[in-house]
């Protein structure tokens, strides 16, 4: 059967079976189902796709961030090494000599070279970085004296790792064929942060499509706009997936989700190419309100800040930024937001008590926490101060707040803490360090009594690890034929973290080319053993620990593990792992550059005259205006060359070389 529905005149006939296409949103957005999507791109609009900015970004898989406004610096591995470097100006004249940096590599090495062998490895590298570095603290704005973290706001409204490193993401103009529908002129752009960095070296990026941007009217199952993730941290495809469904069964307004194997064709460079399996992820938008709340008015805002409803003032041009938000919000609806900040920034504890219901829609918060603390998705409102938007319902005037991305549930953000810790999280005291609107609020009896009552309630009912199990399974067999295209590499990880065995991490979702060349240990930068963490348990084993755990929490038989605030390879709690005795460090990031300046002879090892002659090349490339002195600027400037963490070759035009990384 031929179907033939025009809409804006951009839909066309292509022999498409009317019964397998969605007529509304919840025919396309189905756990299980897997679609087929095929984007056309001319070579012109696909090279237009390529992030702005570029040319004074890093290589694919390295990472510079702009500092915040006004810091008339970089953020970059500067802001971590230079203050190490400086230590050995020992005339106290803000510049290194040419001997005093000679003299800093020597110390350098000596004190790395642990077991005096006369060269480092790898992971002797990292670590001595580790030990030299000033740390790093991760997550948005802080509140009180806490440390910052790198900035993840960006500019004019977007926020992220991405925008914060000056990463412009823009829409170009391309054909989407839907299972056989063709949908002409829609709006395709890149999309993530972390995932984004993460996948630069790979063809597999996540994308966002606008169907109504170049043609009014244009819609697929009534939806304008289409969320496609790469899951590239995640091999099992699927924590997103039941992340989502899991909130949603708990009651919270959550998108929905489905899955498509996604083509592209750009002449010239790939023609229907596979580039895999995506999550499709459902917009959170105007739309989405009206179906949720039955209304599309009421403000939508996506806060990035670890100081959430942090009073700062009465002029909404501070607030901005921080809750970029993604409806235009009413006079009435910015103020609601400074007086529930001045209530929760400056309130007694009686006054905060009687009016916080005014505010904040308590059980919907209550079983928004509950998930969001049971899965330990840290990378969120618990740690991050990202991850979930907040919607003003315009008849209560409450906020409820709802969950985004979610590829680091079940306790997969390496960050957060250690696998124990996650899995042990406390369900009093789950967030890191200082949180002041989350420790406000947990310590309201009211709210409290309402979210231990929902939480015991759940774990009895959708938080058992049968449930999980069962979900799982069924989502696996579903997607698998999907993974199995993609590579034999990918499948053979999905069918073990589906059994619920631990699998290594690769950025960008595979191996380093050199290493898929033969080059042993010369791989991209790479998690599990041997590597910079272990791996974190698949979702089966998670849960069974997690289940546990909570359960004897809320009997009174354990206090759960808090997570301290801390840095990159710190103390307990801190942030990155490896193995026994080992931190992940900053160091591990940056070790790669050192290695590849100064490993004169590709043995992956550094001896004691290859360290020291590449200190010495170091300060001559350094010192750009021939003085014999090294400014703090030219210093920075070099550090921030030779030392962003590298995982691969650079990007080839558009979606990547024609001959680009293979998939295994």
């Amino acid at each position: 059967m031929t179907l033939l529905l025009v809409v804006g005149g951009a839909l066309e006939a292509l022999g498409a079976n009317s019964a397998s296409l969605p007529v509304k949103p919840a025919d396309l957005f189905q756990t299980t189902k897997v679609w087929t999507m095929h984007l056309q791109f001319t070579a012109e609009q696909s090279q237009a796709m390529e992030p702005a900015g570029k040319d004074s970004m890093p290589g694919p898989g390295q990472f510079r961030f702009r500092g915040p406004p006004g810091a008339g610096r970089e953020f970059g591995p500067a802001t971590f090494l230079a203050p190490s470097f400086l230590k050995a100006d020992q005339d106290r004249d803000g510049k290194l000599s040419q001997e005093e940096f000679r003299v800093l590599g020597e110390r350098w090495f000596s004190d790395w070279d642990k077991n005096k062998r006369g060269e480092l490895d790898f992971h002797q590298l990292g670590e001595g970085m580790n030990s030299t570095l000033t740390p790093p603290q991760f997550g948005g704005p802080a509140p009180n004296n806490d440390p910052p973290g790198p900035p993840l706001q960006g500019a004019n409204g977007r926020n992220g790792l991405a925008s914060a490193a000056g990463i412009d993401f823009k829409y170009v103009h391309a054909d989407l064929e839907f299972e056989g529908q063709l949908l002409r002129d829609v709006a395709v752009r890149y999309k993530g942060n972390g995932t984004y960095m993460e996948s630069r070296n790979s063809i597999k990026k996540s994308l966002k499509i606008d169907l109504n941007k170049y043609v009014k009217g244009q819609k697929l199952a009534s939806e304008t706009k289409l969320n496609l993730h790469n899951n590239v941290t995640d091999a099992s495809w699927m924590n997103e997936v039941l992340s989502y469904r899991l909130f949603r069964d708990a009651g919270v307004p959550a998108p929905r989700t489905s899955y498509a194997k996604v083509y592209v064709t750009v002449p010239g460079q790939f023609d229907k190419k596979y580039f895999g399996l995506y999550s499709i992820v459902e917009d959170v938008d105007n739309h989405f309100a009206q179906d949720r709340f039955g209304s599309k008015e009421g403000a939508i805002f996506k806060p990035v800040t670890r100081d959430l409803f942090g009073y700062l003032g009465e002029d909404w041009s501070k607030y901005s930024q921080s809750y970029d938000p993604k409806t235009d919000p009413s006079d009435g609806e910015k103020r609601r937001v400074m007086d529930f900040s001045k209530l929760l920034t400056s309130a007694s504890d009686a006054e905060f008590s009687g009016r916080l219901a005014q505010y904040l829609d308590l059980e919907e918060f209550a079983r928004f926490m509950s998930v969001t603390v049971w899965l330990s998705t840290m990378d969120s409102i618990l740690m991050m101060g990202q991850n979930f938007y907040v919607y003003l319902q315009p008849k209560t005037h409450q906020f409820e707040f709802l969950p985004w991305d979610l590829d680091h549930s079940f306790g997969q953000f390496p960050m957060g803490g250690t696998q124990d810790e996650r899995e042990q999280l406390s369900v009093l005291k789950p967030w890191r360090g200082t949180n002041r609107f989350l420790e406000r609020i947990f310590n309201n009896e009211g709210f409290k009594k309402i979210y231990l009552a929902t939480m015991k309630e759940f774990s009895k009912t959708i938080l058992t690890p049968e449930r999980f199990a069962q979900q799982v399974d069924q989502t696996a067999a579903a997607i698998r034929p999907a993974v199995a295209e993609e590579s034999e590499m990918k499948l053979a990880r999905f069918d073990k973290v589906v059994s619920g065995e631990p699998v290594e991490h690769f950025f960008g979702g595979g191996p380093g080319p050199a290493m898929r060349r033969g080059g042993e240990g010369r791989e991209g930068p790479r998690f599990g053993p041997g590597g910079f963490m272990q791996p974190a348990k698949p979702i089966k084993g998670f849960v069974v620990a997690r289940s546990q755990s909570v359960s004897d929490q809320l009997a009174g038989k354990s206090e759960g593990a808090t997570i301290a605030e801390q840095g990159f390879g710190g103390p307990r709690g801190g942030g990155f792992r490896g193995g026994p005795g080992g931190g992940f460090g900053t160091g591990m990031f940056l070790a790669r550059g050192v290695m590849d300046a100064f490993d004169t002879n590709k043995d992956g090892k550094l001896t004691h005259d290859e360290f020291t002659a590449g200190f010495a090349k170091w300060f001559e490339s350094w010192n750009t205006d021939k003085t014999g002195t090294l400014t703090e600027e030219q210093l920075r400037a070099g550090i921030n060359r030779e030392l962003a963490p590298r995982g691969g070759p650079p990007d080839g035009p558009g979606f990547g070389p024609p001959d680009g990384p293979p998939d295994e």
